[in-house]
């Protein structure tokens, strides 16, 4: 046999009402947690993770985000052009030049895997959310799109003062110190050719 169930109790006319009135009374003095998008917009952490940006002057076309994307959303295309040597009887380079890149945003899951792999810091995390389309298909941006996202990526945290200073870091500085005491040393001989040829000419005239 069913087990038996347990009488209803019996409903209080308004009973309803009272609750939500009450709701409304305990909340109507605290602090309003509505945000009022979009006329206040929303306060984000700085890394967001909202829509991909391009740095396109440090993109090699070497295709590693393409081919490494799960989802198969980069688009990429390219085409070689050809350098002349820098100097009498070098040889000629050839180097890939970006035609197109784009990133369909309607597939991409946004794991950030183009991101980590690439080698050359082409592409960033932008804060940016406000792309929504009335088209599925507007939802592939092309690399001017891409390129102004990176207008609103945040600045990278400051390192730590203790830290060890890193070794790219370190090596760029010894290079520079290197160049300015090159060019320190390249202005300096002139003037001291020239005090030198003063000097024998004041001596001859002494003579």
């Amino acid at each position: 046999m069913a087990a038996s169930l347990p009488p209803a109790r019996p409903r209080i006319p308004g009973s309803g009402l009272v609750k939500g009135l009450a709701v409304t009374l305990r909340t109507m003095t605290k602090k309003t947690v509505t945000a009022q998008y979009p006329d206040v917009q929303p306060e984000l952490p700085p890394r967001t993770r909202g829509v991909i940006g391009l740095f396109e002057e440090n993109c090699t076309v070497c295709m590693l985000c393409a081919r490494e994307c799960p989802d198969w959303c980069i688009y990429i295309d390219s085409h070689k052009e050809t350098i002349p040597a820098a100097a009498p009887g070098g040889r000629e380079r050839s180097r890939n030049v970006l035609d197109r890149f784009a990133i369909d945003f309607s597939l991409c899951m946004y794991c950030g895997i183009c991101i980590e792999v690439c080698p050359f810091d082409a592409l960033f995390w932008s804060p940016e959310f406000e792309y929504a389309e009335t088209d599925i298909h507007e939802l592939t941006h092309e690399r001017d799109k891409l390129r102004d996202w990176m207008w609103t990526v945040p600045a990278p945290p400051a390192l730590d003062p203790a830290a060890e200073e890193p070794k790219e870091i370190a090596a760029a500085r010894k290079t520079a110190e290197k160049l300015a005491a090159a060019e320190a040393a390249a202005e300096a001989t002139p003037a001291a050719e020239a005090a030198t040829e003063t000097a024998t000419e004041t001596e001859e005239g002494q003579a």
